[in-house]
Order: structure tokens, then C-alpha cells, then sequence
């Protein structure tokens, strides 16, 4: 059942779980794609409050990276998901459809500051020339709770 974030939950409550899944959640799935043909990856990630942008890092000399230079749409799934039966019911996930771009990792860049604070271990692979800083422009999050309950959230 899809519904809208005025479906009788307040949208503000239903933003803040989103937030707070993109927040307590290090890990992605990124998808991308060639020819048609779809190709997923584990990503580390950061958002940004506003849910504009999503960002991530990743080896200039890899199939996704060469999948987005060709074409950026791209979709993420992250969940808090533990493999248990509670997931059903407890479980919330999120789409980010969007479009990713490689960006510049220039000192004072509040994206990089942003992905770093979150992911310190990976300053030395984010930095590296062999190593893209990619900027997701978010169309629209799909989350999912309660097992069928699928919510849109466009960014601020």
C-alpha cells in the first residue's frame, strides 16, 4: 500500500524515522546499472539533515563507478533490518532514487567533512586520487515499515 506522508501520520514523525534509519545506518546496497543490466554493491554512506544528498566513496577503477559515469541514476537501499522475525514488523527501509555524480574532495567541502564524521576509518581510501567522492542528488526516498506500509519523502 503506497501512500503519501499526510496519510495520517504526521510527516514530520515519519522524516525523523527516516532520518534517524539514515543516521544509525553505516551500510548501503547501490545499485546501478549497464545495458540493462542491474549490478549491486555495499556502500558506506552519509546524508545530509535536509535529505538532499547522499554521499559515498568508491575506487574510480570499479564496474560501479564506470556504471555511474555513463549513467548516474541510481538507486541505494538501507535498512536496519537483524535478520530476525521482529524484522516483519519492525524493520524500516528506505529507496533513495537519485542521481550520482563524482564531486571534488577539496579541504572545506561539507559533504566530505560530512561522509568522514561518519566514516573516520576511510579518510586514507576517500583521499586517495585512486578513489571517487560520489554526490547523490536525491529524487525521492521510499521507506518501507510494518512490512507493507511504503511511505514517499521527497527532500526538503
Amino acid at each position: 500500500m503506497l501512500s503519501a506522508p499526510d496519510d495520517g501520520h504526521n510527516s514530520n514523525d515519519l522524516r525523523s524515522i527516516l532520518q534517524q534509519l539514515l543516521e544509525s545506518e553505516k551500510l548501503a546496497v547501490l545499485a546501478t546499472h549497464r545495458e540493462g543490466q542491474p549490478y549491486c554493491n555495499i556502500v558506506a554512506f552519509a546524508a545530509t539533515s535536509d535529505l538532499k544528498y547522499v554521499v559515498f566513496a568508491t575506487p574510480k577503477a570499479s564496474q560501479k563507478y564506470e556504471n555511474m559515469v555513463r549513467d548516474g541514476r541510481i538507486s541505494m537501499l538501507v535498512d536496519n533490518a537483524t535478520g530476525q522475525d521482529t524484522d516483519f514488523q519492525e524493520a524500516v527501509a528506505a529507496t533513495v532514487v537519485g542521481h550520482a555524480e563524482d564531486m571534488l574532495k577539496t579541504d572545506g567541502n561539507p559533504l566530505l567533512e560530512l561522509y568522514l564524521q561518519k566514516h573516520p576509518k576511510l579518510s586514507e581510501f576517500v583521499h586517495s586520487p585512486d578513489s571517487a567522492l560520489m554526490r547523490v542528488s536525491v529524487d525521492v526516498y521510499i521507506m518501507v515499515r510494518n512490512f507493507q506500509e511504503v511511505t514517499k519523502i521527497r527532500p526538503s
